[in-house]
């Protein structure tokens, strides 16, 4: 087998494994019933940036991983995986935002299929960019060494904004593509199940809660800015 396609395989590999990962992560902080230390790595209400810590967590460590595996094939690894975990939330709030600014714009219904779509694209585009990085000629020192301050940056922002958000709308709980004015943490749940608990069936909406939510109007946000 040919480095390129080992290192492709281990990068479709990667965007597969942050999509499940992923998917888990989004619902995992509700089923530990809001254990906080949890909080670090699961979403914790459905901001933009908390839905980015799905794609933060599993895919620094599918990058340690898979270095254990490829570190003799790949030529600037961890500046790759580096530009990999940074690119994957850009283009996915870029591609998100603009979405949502049509469904706004349109007064349409916004789609889940979509919603995934985007996921699902954005964490290929920035595999796209470690495989690139990866296939690469091997890059100057001074270029490369710029990896760790970048790592510890996002360690840095993803260990610690949950807790301490700032108070923009990236932050900005949006719950049935509505912003609530709620950040990091919330204060009460109860509101904003998805699943049911055993003997209260009012609560919990079902993984499609917000299916059929027609978006006439965001009033805070990027997308408000335009209207």
């Amino acid at each position: 087998m040919s480095t390129k396609l080992k290192l492709g395989l281990w990068e479709a590999g990667c965007v597969l494994f942050i999509c499940i990962a992923g998917s888990l992560l989004h619902f995992a902080f509700e089923l530990s019933e809001f254990w906080t230390p949890l909080a670090l790595v699961a979403a914790v209400n459905e901001s933009a940036w908390e839905h980015s810590k799905m794609y933060f967590w599993p895919g620094l460590l599918y990058a340690v991983i898979q270095y254990t595996y490829v570190r003799g094939q790949a030529n600037n690894y961890w500046l790759g995986k580096a530009m990999a975990l940074a690119v994957t939330p850009i283009a996915i709030f870029s591609t998100y935002y603009a979405y949502m600014a049509f469904v706004s714009f349109s007064d349409a219904k916004a789609s889940l299929p979509v919603m995934l779509s985007i996921m699902v694209l954005g964490i290929s585009f920035g595999q796209f960019v470690s495989y690139r990085i990866l296939t690469a000629d091997p890059m100057r020192p001074q270029l490369r060494r710029y990896a760790l301050p970048a790592y510890a940056a996002l360690i840095g922002m993803y260990s610690s904004f949950t807790f301490f958000p700032p108070k923009v709308f990236l932050f900005e709980n949006f719950y049935c593509y509505q912003y609530t004015g709620d950040y990091g943490i919330l204060p009460d749940y109860e509101p904003y199940r998805v699943f049911t608990r055993p003997g209260d069936e009012t609560q919990g909406g079902g993984v499609n809660y917000c299916e059929g939510v027609v978006v006439s109007s965001l009033d805070t946000g990027p997308v408000a800015a335009l209207r």
